[in-house]
């Protein structure tokens, strides 16, 4: 079963930064993996999606975060990175971590991190 530890959450000012990490354990190699990334859920609000990468080559980012953020993947640490610069309010979020291992599966989740930006 596919198990997903996240870190590097936590309170950050406006204008901060922060490096998210997503470790994948209980499979092979991320290699392979159909799609992995991030979503966020602030409170009130729906899920949205952060970034993720499809088939190890595409790379989606959500509209509010284009230009600020950055996910990369370590496939020999089978790790996904999100990379946060420019961290605004509206970033505050427990930020979920997903891995799909082919298009037909369900996401697995980890158990999020919150991300915080305030004064």
């Amino acid at each position: 079963q596919v198990q997903l530890l996240e870190s590097g959450g936590g309170l950050v000012q406006p204008g901060g930064s922060l490096r998210l990490s997503c470790t994948a354990s209980g499979m092979g190699s991320i290699f392979r993996t159909y799609a992995m990334g991030w979503y966020r859920q602030a409170p009130g609000k729906e899920r949205e999606l952060v970034a993720s990468i499809i088939s190890g080559v595409q790379i989606k980012y959500g509209d509010s975060v284009r230009g600020r953020f950055t996910i990369s993947r370590d496939t020999a640490k089978n790790t996904v990175y999100l990379q946060m610069n420019t961290l605004q309010p509206e970033d505050t979020a427990v930020y979920y971590c997903f891995l799909k291992t082919s298009s037909g599966q369900s996401n697995s989740w980890g158990q999020g991190t919150q991300v915080t930006v305030s004064e």
